[in-house]
């Protein structure tokens, strides 16, 4: 059955009804986050989730090699095979918990993503992700704290992220593993937005946590929080989420994913 989405979040609700009705595959034909709102609505279930990769950039489809064509990866399908895997699960201070499969940021990326042009990204793709990004340098942004059991970090930026692969085009997480039960999270040193053109070449290069002043932690939870009570905001496979504080962790044996075999092969 096919079913088209009309509003924001409405693939979960399509994503819980198709199940409850017994459904025994989920495909979901879209970006990060369609894919995203699908598997929040099937987060515990055994039914498998197939994507169909289109949007900017498809996080997850580049992750698993999966061809960003959705015909060329349709013919696949009979190729994938079924893995259990565990999801992240984001809840902040209001709103209902949200599952994620990639990753969840909170800093500089969720204040790029509230500054990107609707008009600019229809007309250039992922370009106008660099071109909110480049407007703020220099501009100041509120710190947050990171905690890991008894580490405390302040960065503007921090990622907790499940996937090595971050947009498209760079590295970020390296150690991380879509197959694994927790996450690689990276902070970045610097009270200003200066400091990050020289991390944004690390990260290009994929090199990112080798270089000095970037930290790179493995856990299973962690919780942010404003460091001057400001509103820092947060983003979750691509979309804006919420706000400071939040609480982040692994949800185990969540979901089953439909994977590549050479994704499977190269991840043992």
């Amino acid at each position: 059955m096919l079913c088209p989405t009309a509003r924001p979040e409405h693939a979960t609700e399509l994503a819980g009804t198709a199940i409850a009705g017994g459904a025994d595959l989920i495909l979901a034909a879209g970006g990060d986050g369609t894919v995203n709102e699908v598997l929040n609505g099937m987060a515990g279930s055994a039914v498998p989730l197939a994507i169909l990769p289109s949007g900017t950039a498809n996080v997850l489809a580049c992750e698993v090699g999966l061809p960003h064509n959705p015909l060329r990866a349709a013919a696949l399908m009979p190729q994938l095979e079924p893995r259990r895997i565990a999801l992240g699960r984001i809840t902040h201070s209001t709103g209902a918990p949200r599952h994620f499969a990639l990753m969840a940021g909170a800093g500089l990326d969720a204040a790029i993503l509230t500054r990107v042009s609707q008009k600019i990204k229809n007309a250039t793709g992922k370009l106008a992700y660099y071109v909110a990004g480049f407007s703020l340098l220099g501009r100041p942004l509120h710190p947050l704290v990171v905690t890991v059991g008894d580490r405390r970090i302040e960065t503007l930026f921090a990622l907790t992220s499940r996937v090595r692969n971050y947009g498209g085009d760079l590295t970020i997480a390296s150690a991380a593993s879509l197959l694994g039960d927790d996450f690689e999270v990276v902070t970045f040193a610097g009270r200003t937005t200066w400091r990050y053109p020289f991390y944004l070449t690390g990260a290009l290069a994929g090199k990112a946590t080798s270089l000095p002043g970037v930290n790179s932690i493995r856990t299973r939870r962690l919780t942010l929080a404003s460091a001057n009570g400001s509103a820092v905001f947060t983003q979750v496979d691509g979309e804006l989420a919420g706000s400071l504080p939040a609480t982040i962790e692994i949800v185990p044996d969540a979901l089953t994913l439909l994977l590549p075999p050479q994704f499977l092969a190269r991840a043992r």
